[in-house]
């Protein structure tokens, strides 16, 4: 399922975790478990992996990560500020020093003009750091095709964030 440059990317992710110490946790809503399926594929993973979310449901989100109802009521699942409170949440439900998370809409139904097919919120959270969230939007290309582009983007983004070191200031990519 994962392409070999994928699979690269992620086994250098799980060396520069080692490198600082980090242990991982994911919360994954429209991947399914993509990410840390892609991580735990890697022989050895299990020293930097702690352990994955698939909260698929606004229920999960809520029971699982400590989301607030309320934030998903008002501003829906798929946005920036539950992205961030996915992954701040798997921070505090986890031995992990740095949490990523992923809500969107993969398709190929479920989109509307303010949150299209291909419209993915991811968000990094790092003990001592500010939470760092990015917006992507892939399109309306398949289902399949966000899935692995969300993975790849969220790999891509967790390397940012080790190589960075803590981060401060409200950081936010666009």
């Amino acid at each position: 399922m994962f392409s070999l440059t994928l699979r690269h990317e992620a086994q250098i992710l799980l060396s520069e975790l080692r490198a600082e110490a980090l242990m991982l946790a994911g919360a994954e809503s429209c991947t399914g478990g993509l990410i840390m399926g892609l991580l735990t594929e890697i022989a050895g993973s299990s020293d930097v992996v702690d352990r994955g979310f698939v909260t698929y449901s606004n229920e999960a989100k809520q029971e699982c990560l400590g989301v607030n109802p309320a934030l998903i009521a008002e501003l829906g699942a798929v946005s920036k500020e539950v992205a961030c409170a996915m992954a701040q949440g798997a921070l505090v439900f986890s031995n992990a020093d740095i949490a990523v998370s992923v809500t969107g809409v993969a398709g190929p139904t479920g989109g509307t003009v303010d949150k299209p097919i291909g419209l993915v919120h991811m968000a990094v959270a790092r003990s001592g750091s500010d939470t760092m969230h990015v917006e992507h939007r892939f399109g309306e290309i398949s289902r399949e095709e966000i899935r692995l582009a969300t993975v790849e983007a969220a790999i891509k983004l967790l390397r940012e964030v080790v190589r960075a070191g803590p981060i401060h200031g409200g950081a936010n990519l666009n």
